[in-house]
């Protein structure tokens, strides 16, 4: 019995130290040991007197062949390959580490990941069997300067197969995440993460990373110092499988990357549009050293944010230079 069918055995129910040793073949402290480690991993675990150990939240492990056997024909065609580690440093950099293949996608998927990364650096919560943290490898034409806009399509594709699911509320904050809007400004679901490497007018590949917040854990929770929200929390009380999750993104995704790779960002302006937490409100673009207070005025034809600065100028600012907060109201 590894860690993964230990906590199988754990989503089936409440079982003793007794029984799991026996499962195991291994003592009842080395079984204890081995829930340490999972709960410092992230994953919530009880000793209830009685009944033994128990998960604190409902939990799902992630199943390739289920994610695949989910997806529509035309989408499963479009996979070179779907794999699912248990844990990884971060999806993106084991993808980075592998060839990317000549035509369709790699999907690679982890329970958790040790070193997951967001946008500028930034540390991503990862805990185990709690999230989604996938990224997917393709390669493209035209060039590195068309992948500007990946971001953006990719956003898209989740956000709408969020919506179809039933969330409704999922917004896009530019240039990379998934947020939900409600009284107390927004609230990040979702982030968004592009690293590749190419030539500049010739053949260039990316890697598209998504970590998703589907059940936060308490422990994690106290560890993020911005607003945020999931799945769960959004819903409560609904069923919700992980690797539907994947399934709906992926369905998405796939044929929107083919279409951005035969047509360019143009398609996608309108869909962008419809998913946009930005346009209209006032928001403060932070630079190396400048700040920029204005009105979001939505994209540009090449993915640029527009903003109408308060001295009345329209400026035009890029994914790669800037940071954009959307401005609080004064209290």
């Amino acid at each position: 019995m590894d860690d993964r069918a230990l906590l199988q055995r754990l989503i089936q129910g409440p079982a003793t130290g007794d029984a799991l040793a026996s499962a195991a073949g291994q003592t009842r402290a080395a079984v204890w040991k081995r829930i340490e480690a999972l709960r410092e991993a992230g994953v919530a675990i009880e000793a209830k007197p009685g009944r033994g150990y128990a998960l604190a939240q409902p939990l799902d492990l992630l199943d390739a062949e289920a994610i695949r056997a989910a997806l529509p024909a035309a989408a499963r065609a479009r996979l070179a390959e779907l794999d699912v580690a248990w844990s990884l440093d971060s999806t993106n950099t084991e993808l980075l580490r592998r060839p990317t293949p000549a035509d369709g996608a790699l999907v690679l998927l982890a329970e958790r990941q040790t070193g997951g990364r967001g946008r500028r650096g930034r540390v991503w919560a990862s805990p185990l069997a709690a999230h989604l943290y996938l990224s997917l490898a393709r390669s493209f034409g035209g060039g590195l300067a068309r992948l500007g806009g990946l971001s953006l399509v990719a956003g898209i594709a989740a956000a709408e197969a969020l919506q179809g699911l039933g969330y409704a509320d999922v917004r896009l904050k530019w240039p990379n995440d998934l947020v939900v809007t409600d009284g107390a400004g927004l609230r990040k679901l979702g982030g968004l993460l592009i690293e590749g490497g190419g030539e500049y007018a010739g053949p260039a590949r990316a890697v598209i990373g998504l970590g998703l917040n589907v059940r936060m854990p308490a422990q994690a929770a106290a560890a993020i110092d911005q607003p945020w929200c999931d799945l769960a929390g959004l819903a409560p009380g609904r069923a919700l499988s992980r690797n539907a999750v994947a399934a709906a993104v992926l369905a998405r995704l796939l044929p929107a990357l083919d279409e951005f790779d035969r047509a360019g960002l143009e398609p996608f302006l309108d869909r962008y549009a419809a998913f946009d937490a930005l346009a209209g409100q006032p928001v403060s673009v932070h630079g190396a050293e400048l700040r920029h207070d204005g009105l979001a005025l939505g994209l540009a034809d090449d993915g640029a944010l527009r903003v109408r600065l308060d001295d009345g100028e329209e400026r035009r600012f890029h994914a790669g230079e800037v940071s954009v907060r959307r401005a609080e109201p004064a209290r």
